[in-house]
């Protein structure tokens, strides 16, 4: 057995090894995304990313049976999901994942500080992320599209997860890191889930099911390196809170998206997370994403 060449996300980290990794973290966002484009809510280099994905369309070679079905259950469950075929499940799953996400980085990007007024490493970090996060609604838009969903409306949630989500990046750091760190983890134990659901979903699929890999893929790189960057605001005690935050987050967020318990088996991504130290994940992804100094063995 090749030894592991990364080491738990939860792996302890000293103050001056965290302030070093920011820094790190900082140069590698600023090539990996390009120019931060502000006032579109978007990146030079993942804008160019989508655009060879938009002029390269690929269509599914037997069209939805049921495309109501998916309309009629995207915003709210009407039906029973037991009765819902898996395909229409699996793309009912994935925009309402992505919108508990656009709705975040909604509230978030207006509470943080602009470019212009980012005087800190970290608030420039901040920055980057939320648009990196724009990019990835946008992604999750193309794999509807790709599956010849062209009527997707991105909703608001009820008034008080929208207050919610709208007042938690105000939160001091001591209140907001660890859940922020827990909520990164988890979108990356659901990206790996659903990279193998689509396996299962698209067999008959070669193209979209390839296609929707890339674009997944292109989410799961950036998510790998946030989760590194995130746990990078977080002490020893916030670590043990962290770990013990996992199972409770988890249940509570996908409990909320109905789909989830039909296609995954959530105890397991639960143990997924509490185990999460890279060393799963495709080397392609990995060189092209970050990961800390003291996650590295």
């Amino acid at each position: 057995m090749r030894a592991a060449k990364y080491l738990s996300i939860f792996s302890p980290a000293t103050k001056q090894e965290r302030k070093e990794n920011f820094d790190t973290y900082w140069a590698f966002s600023q090539q990996h995304g390009g120019e931060l484009l502000e006032d579109e809510q978007d990146l030079a280099k993942k804008r160019d990313r989508l655009k060879h994905f938009q002029d390269n369309p690929v269509k599914l070679r037997q069209p939805l049976a049921d495309p109501e079905a998916f309309y009629r259950n995207y915003i709210d469950m009407q039906d029973d999901p037991k009765s819902l075929d898996r395909m229409t499940l699996m793309l009912t799953g994935i925009y309402k994942f992505a919108r508990h996400e656009w709705v975040g980085i909604k509230g978030a990007w207006d509470a943080v500080p602009d470019m212009a007024n980012s005087h800190t490493v970290e608030d420039k970090i901040s920055r980057v992320h939320l648009a990196e996060e724009f990019c990835h609604v946008r992604l999750f838009d193309e794999m509807l599209l790709t599956c010849g969903l062209d009527k997707v409306e991105w909703a608001h949630l009820g008034p008080i997860k929208e207050k919610i989500y709208e007042q938690f990046p105000k939160l001091p750091g001591f209140l907001m890191d660890t859940p922020a760190f827990v909520t990164e983890l988890m979108g990356v134990t659901f990206y790996c889930h659903l990279h193998h659901l689509f396996d299962e979903v698209l067999v008959d699929e070669p193209e979209v099911r390839e296609r929707l890999k890339e674009l997944l893929a292109e989410i799961t790189i950036d998510e790998v390196a946030h989760v590194g960057q995130r746990r990078n605001f977080i002490g020893p005690i916030g670590m043990k809170v962290s770990k013990w935050l996992v199972k409770p987050f988890y249940t509570l967020f996908f409990n909320d998206i109905p789909e989830v318990g039909q296609l995954f088996n959530v105890e397991q991504m639960i143990k997924d997370g509490i185990a999460f130290d890279f060393n799963e994940l495709p080397e392609y992804m990995i060189e092209r994403s970050w990961v800390p100094s003291y996650c590295q063995a």
